[in-house]
């Protein structure tokens, strides 16, 4: 199968099966792109993710097109936005005339509280996996938690957090210092020429008499 339809598919199971919004695919790209296709690290998708929230538009569709101009360039942007968004699209066409009807209803009220609860589940478990991925070190834990005490009780946007955060990584690496390079071994003195043998020691010294 070309690369193309394959982001397609991969990206419209993705927009199929998600409810409530970029965050509640997370997991699912986890899945998908991560452990199924292989097409990025988990590192990868949790800069795509960062990067996506600092851009105009919605932060899951900015993701998609990360991932697949990483694999497919233009066309595989493309191919992944649209796998994306067209399950929502098709949804939305469908049930806009009867929304009205059934949005009240105690058993679809029911049936959103359920996948919601679901939903929190599932992007908990994925910030879960990649926080072990991401948080290997004390600076690391402190600045997650500054990052989140800043977004839960003083209401920061997720784009000034997110480029302090590179600016604070800038600036431990500069303090730690670049890695230094290996050190290129010395030149090797060359080895001492053989001392002749005992005999040709004797042979030498006894002269005429």
């Amino acid at each position: 199968m070309s690369i193309y339809p394959d982001l397609f598919l991969t990206f419209f199971r993705v927009g199929s099966l998600t409810f409530g919004g970029g965050y509640a695919m997370l997991p699912l790209i986890q899945k998908e792109v991560v452990e199924k296709k292989r097409w990025a690290t988990t590192e990868d998708i949790v800069d795509y993710y960062a990067v996506g929230q600092c851009l105009p538009g919605m932060i899951a569709v900015n993701t998609a097109v990360l991932i697949g101009y990483q694999v497919g360039k233009k066309r595989g942007a493309a191919a992944a936005a649209a796998g994306l968004v067209s399950p929502s699209l098709i949804v939305i066409l469908a049930i806009a005339a009867l929304i009205q009807n059934f949005a009240d209803l105690p058993a679809v009220q029911s049936a959103f509280a359920g996948i919601r609860v679901a939903v929190c589940a599932l992007i908990v478990n994925a910030v879960w996996k990649i926080a072990r991925q991401g948080i290997k070190d004390l600076p690391a834990l402190l600045l997650g938690l500054g990052a989140l005490g800043a977004a839960f009780w003083l209401k920061v946007s997720p784009v000034p957090l997110v480029i302090l955060a590179g600016l604070f990584g800038l600036a431990l690496r500069g303090r730690r210092g670049a890695p230094e390079s290996p050190e290129s071994p010395e030149p090797s003195e060359p080895p001492e020429p053989p001392e002749p043998p005992a005999h040709r020691l004797k042979g030498q010294g006894a002269g005429p008499k």
